[in-house]
């Protein structure tokens, strides 16, 4: 369940947007991502996208906004559908006519936007084509294949404290390979273990609408590449160090691993009942 801690600054959360990026095109899950895009690769009996949007969820987040590319129609038609995807219904041909009744708990509380940014975009420009759907000051942005138990509500109080443009979350992502130490008595090999020095962009970005001034519509602009080392050059950005749980789902053991601590209910990003 999510921590009870209030951002210091009071915000409306019914304003904040909720942008999570899900335009790209997945190579390396190609297994998953020939038949539908990574954001609805599935944890468990729901696609990532569903996990990344209970978590903002679970802090009081609802306004989604979600730009898309490949396979887009895709993401488009899970939300359209929603109902049917995750609920009993009866088709009833008796009169005639076709009724439907849904037989679907009133779940979900979300507004959600779709926004169709291009198949070839990236990032920075996909970001720049939302630009119209952000009424507020602030907003938060996160990619659309990570999970994380972060907390929310401490992260946009980091960002509000430190008065920059936009806050980055930094994770330490667990090393790819065991470890292997040599000591006097003979050789060790451990357990898979963070990076112990090393901090990446692990997405949970909070962001001042400010950046948008910033952003072009060119195609080949790039949030991460063009414009974070230009905003860190002018002290307009801040790292948000979080040391808890991070996974993102870049491979088919990524999701085999998320999969397996989802199914054993060990997943750390789980923060809502």
């Amino acid at each position: 369940m999510a921590s009870d801690t209030s951002p210091k600054k009071e915000i409306d959360k019914s304003k904040i947007s909720v942008v999570i990026l899900c335009g790209g095109k997945g190579t390396r899950l190609r297994e998953e991502t020939e038949v539908i895009p990574k954001p609805l690769v599935r944890i468990g009996e729901r696609p990532i996208l569903w996990h990344i949007m209970k978590i903002y969820n679970s802090y009081g987040f609802s306004n989604f906004i979600l730009p898309t590319g490949y396979k887009g129609e895709k993401i488009k038609d899970y939300f359209f559908n929603y109902p049917m995807h995750h609920g009993d219904f009866t088709v009833d041909f008796t009169n005639n006519n076709r009724n439907i009744t849904m037989h679907v708990p009133a779940e979900e509380k979300w507004r959600v936007t779709i926004a169709g940014t291009g198949l070839e975009a990236e990032t920075g420009a996909r970001l720049k084509r939302i630009a119209p759907y952000i009424t507020n000051d602030l907003f938060l942005l996160t990619y659309g294949d990570g999970v994380a138990n972060i907390n929310i509500n401490d992260l946009i109080a980091f960002h509000c404290a430190q008065g920059k443009m936009v806050t980055i979350t930094g994770v330490r992502p667990p090393a790819r390979f065991g470890q292997i130490k040599i000591h006097d008595s003979g050789v060790q090999f451990t357990e898979k273990s963070q990076l112990p020095d090393s901090y990446i962009n692990g997405g949970f970005f909070v962001c001042n609408r400010a950046v948008f001034d910033r952003l072009s519509d060119k195609e080949d602009l790039n949030f991460e590449r063009d414009m974070l080392p230009k905003l860190a050059a002018e002290h307009q950005l801040a790292v948000y160090p979080h040391n808890g749980y991070w996974q993102c789902m870049d491979t088919v053991r990524d999701m085999d691993l998320l999969n397996e601590e989802w199914r054993k209910g060990t997943a750390a990003w789980k923060t809502w009942r």
